[in-house]
């Protein structure tokens, strides 16, 4: 893939992912063959950024988690009235951690 296509993609999408993980999802982008481009212009990330502040809001019930992907996460937090506020707390700290590895493993879905 061109290397243009690659920088422009993680310079508009570097936000979705660990820092860390950034030259590695360009080395993968770069040996990506061309006709998996398409697919990837559609994928859909979760703003990190957002899902913290629907967690500050509503977290209690599970939103947060239902969002990204956690159902079962989600289902949980939203019986327990979120850990009966212990677990609404810490996921303030840990949701926007957990919502950029769902992006990743999304990333590498397309990529495989």
């Amino acid at each position: 893939m061109e290397a243009s296509k690659v920088d422009m993609f993680i310079m508009n999408n570097g936000k979705y992912f660990e820092s860390y993980q950034l030259p590695q999802i360009r080395e993968k982008l770069m040996n990506m063959p061309d006709d998996k481009w398409s697919s990837l212009q559609f994928l859909q990330f979760k703003d990190p950024t957002m899902i913290l502040i629907i967690s500050i809001v509503i977290g209690s019930l599970g939103i947060d988690r239902f969002m990204i992907g956690d159902t079962t996460l989600g289902i949980i937090k939203l019986i327990t009235c979120g850990g009966l506020g212990i677990w609404t707390i810490v996921d303030w700290f840990l949701i926007m951690g957990a919502t950029k590895e769902k992006n990743t493993e999304n990333l590498a879905r397309v990529l495989v």
